[in-house]
């Protein structure tokens, strides 16, 4: 492997004759020390902060959730069992094979909110084959009561049967050991069970492997989950919890709190979440998160190693599974998210000093200003289809991709980075003649500049392409299913949301903006346009900017430097208007902004060259010493 070389710290104390040194990952700990009376009044203030937020489920719903999977588990015996007996297998030996379902994700780790759905997996043993798994066993499932949308996804990277379950939304996955029989205690760690294996079936059993190991190398697995809770609640609430939209997904949001207890491995929970801050606010990405030494197995499947895969140097925020085959768990990730995620650390960093100081409360961590009052410009994607079961699949695949937008739109020199917003909204009724309609939207942040003309068509027209390109190649495109890509300013925004929606959204911001000096602070810093909102006055003079600001909620007028003017174009026309682009059912429009201020930090593309180059390098030199 490719670090296979370096030694852990106790083996250089047992070398030098000095007592060993107790490591917890891949270095010695930062600090050993335990906690204080105060660590213990702040967890217990975290704990009850956390639970308006659901993240804690009864003892009666977990019973319900280990009820469903114990069905599930028999289901897959007397399965495998059926299926052995129509092969011509004696009756007596198929009673003896077994199978079993296994759990991953965050019901495994036990940090799974109210109304999570379960990641599992069915393992059967060698006769039972991926084709049998997609055909009889989907038919069993369809058959059972408690069985709803049940639905195979043959063609994803890991082949998936999604269901709801007598209420519980589960994916189940399939892997097919070499193993003639599947003992009820069977351990999946063994790294030769992937000899000789299926790619599918080994990135199906990845899933299990990985969390199995990240729970055996946390130091005390309750501090470990209830910073995890924490961590991932402010994710998502600060909209940077998304693998499939370039942000971190749950398995890299849990290795980041696993190192963290690593390093500070007596810590509690108060003291983790504010350590996690200060580790990865000051972190030197791309250098890589690793839980431990990578196994020195040569199986015959791809690791992550950038000496060896040049497409690996080019990861920006590197986060590295700690089972073989080792992968990057975060290589979604763009330009624009690396900057999201980075300053949500530094402001995260900022407000838990603020805590532990006692200046704020655990509240303020989990609170950030609406995504549609952080930028003017926007892309809108709006994704219809004829049906539900139709509406289901085209959405998956459409979010599944947005990043290739966002990968497009970045390329554009005038654009200083892009942001989806990872919640997908339904357009109102009456603004629709589809039956289903759902949107994704993208924030834009472009140059500093006067009279800036911005062509985005090819952009969108690449990514709708692809689209199509893809949903005809999985045979999934039906009649009906369209997507539309429009640019949309703030004030616009009420033809596509409701309107009280977005006067809560504005109203919550301006509240945060008065009541949390951290985050207005920042919101100055990142946003010109909205410096006059966060100034403090006297309570009167607040009182009346409060009221012009609702009364301006969609309203572009200028307000800094009237100046600049931003020409979006995407569908390489200037006029005004609405056209439709023939050919990929796309339908796009652009808007004139003029006398607009966009205050953005300027974004040059050699700037880009350069940094990806200064990425390679720091990969490179960061593993070789």
């Amino acid at each position: 492997m490719w670090n296979s070389q370096t030694k852990s710290v106790s083996e250089k104390g047992q070398e030098s004759g000095s007592p060993p040194v107790k490591t917890f990952g891949m270095t010695s700990a930062i600090s050993m020390a335990g906690p204080k009376p105060e660590d213990f009044e702040l967890t217990k203030e975290l704990e009850k902060t956390l639970q308006p937020f659901n993240v804690f489920e009864s003892e009666a719903e977990l019973n319900h959730r280990m009820e469903i999977l114990a069905k599930l588990n028999t289901l897959v015996k007397q399965w495998v069992r059926d299926v052995s007996i129509a092969k011509n297998m004696p009756e007596q030996m198929a009673e003896k094979l077994g199978g079993k379902i296994y759990t991953f994700g965050s019901y495994r780790l036990g940090v799974h909110h109210k109304g999570a759905d379960i990641d599992a997996l069915c393992v059967a043993p060698r006769n039972i084959d991926r084709n049998d798994y997609f055909t009889s066993f989907l038919e069993v499932l369809k058959k059972q009561p408690e069985v709803t949308e049940c639905r195979a996804v043959e063609e994803a990277y890991v082949p998936v049967i999604k269901m709801n379950f007598d209420g519980i939304e589960i994916d189940l996955l399939f892997a097919r050991l070499t193993l003639k029989e599947i003992p009820d205690n069977f351990d999946l760690r063994d790294d030769m069970l992937l000899k000789n294996l299926n790619p599918k079936c080994v990135r199906s059993l990845n899933g299990c492997r990985v969390t199995d190991e990240i729970l055996r190398l946390v130091p005390n697995i309750e501090n470990f989950r209830l910073a995890l809770r924490t961590i991932k609640l402010w994710a998502k609430r600060h909209g940077i919890y998304s693998n499939s939209l370039g942000f971190f997904g749950g398995v890299s949001w849990a290795m980041l709190v696993a190192r963290t207890c690593q390093l500070y491995p007596n810590a509690i929970a108060s003291t983790l979440v504010h350590k996690f801050f200060m580790v990865f606010s000051r972190w030197k990405w791309p250098h890589p998160i690793l839980l431990k030494q990578p196994d020195n197995v040569n199986l015959g499947f791809l690791v992550w190693d950038p000496r060896v895969n040049s497409s690996d140097r080019y990861h920006l925020m590197p986060i590295i599974t700690p089972a073989y085959p080792q992968q990057n768990s975060t290589y979604n990730v763009s330009i624009s998210t690396k900057k999201i995620i980075c300053n949500e650390f530094e402001r995260g960093m900022k407000i838990m000093d603020e805590i532990v100081q006692g200046k704020l409360t655990w509240k303020s961590l989990f609170e950030a200003p609406s995504f549609f009052f952080q930028y003017r410009h926007f892309i809108v994607l709006l994704v219809s289809s004829q049906s539900a079961e139709d509406h289901l699949e085209w959405c998956g695949l459409v979010e599944s991709k947005v990043r290739v937008l966002i990968l497009n739109l970045e390329r554009n020199m005038y654009i200083s980075h892009a942001q989806v917003n990872p919640k997908c909204f339904d357009q109102v009724p009456s603004k629709t003649t589809s039956p289903f309609c759902s949107m994704w939207f993208i924030g834009l942040e472009f140059q500093r500049t006067e009279n800036l003309n911005v062509d985005l068509t090819e952009s969108i027209q690449t990514f709708t392409d692809h689209i199509h390109k893809h949903a005809m190649n999985i045979k999934m495109l039906k009649e009906g299913m369209k997507i539309e890509a429009r640019h949309v300013r703030k004030k616009q925004l009420n033809q596509y949301l409701d309107p009280e929606f977005l006067r809560r959204e504005r109203k919550h911001t301006e509240m945060l903006e008065n009541s949390t000096p951290t985050l207005s602070r920042k919101r100055s810093n990142n946003s010109n346009d909205e410096t006059t909102s966060s100034q403090p006055g006297t309570p009167q003079q607040d009182a009346s900017k409060k009221k012009k600001r609702l009364s301006e909620t969609f309203d572009d007028s200028p307000r800094t430097t009237p100046n600049t003017s931003v020409n979006v174009i995407v569908d390489g026309d200037m006029g005004d208007g609405q056209e439709s682009v023939e050919g990929c059912n796309t339908s796009v429009t652009h808007m004139n902004t003029s006398q607009k201020e966009v205050e953005v930090e300027a974004v040059e593309q050699q700037k880009g060259d350069a940094a990806t180059t200064q990425t390679k390098t720091e990969v490179i030199s960061t593993l070789q010493g």
